[in-house]
């Protein structure tokens, strides 16, 4: 097994980032009280909360496996670039959702965010398939 450090702190920060993410959302419904707990308005701060933490819940889980699968198979300093990569557009990516003012418009980083984690995505996936 060869999972150097920068890997690590990089999944490391992946998960603190997912579970920040979901402390949010339940700031958001305590700061809420007794009222709509599944709202629907696109500029309600709860909806903004809950879709930053979903997303990264859809993107992160599947990025670690597959920078541990490609840490495993290759000592290639490009695993560690995309580790870093991929903790910068899934923090980016969640900055632009949390300042938006509403989900119904892409910011910069929100879509840079997005670009960037298919990207990133994408080439953990060709990495690992390259170095079996």
């Amino acid at each position: 097994m060869n999972l150097d450090t920068v890997t690590i702190v990089c999944i490391a920060l992946l998960g603190i980032l997912l579970f920040l993410l979901g402390a949010n959302v339940t700031r958001n419904r305590a700061l809420r009280g007794g009222g709509n707990q599944m709202p629907t308005d696109p500029s309600d701060k709860l909806l903004i909360a809950v879709r930053a933490h979903g997303n990264a819940a859809e993107y992160i889980p599947t990025m670690i496996v597959l920078l541990l699968v490609c840490s495993v198979l290759s000592d290639s300093w490009v695993v560690d670039v995309l580790a870093i990569a991929a903790v910068f557009v899934r923090t980016v990516h969640a900055a632009g959702m949390l300042t938006s003012r509403s989900l119904a418009t892409h910011g910069p980083l929100r879509d840079v965010g997005a670009m960037g984690t298919y990207l990133v995505g994408v080439a953990l996936g060709v990495t690992a398939l390259v170095t079996i």
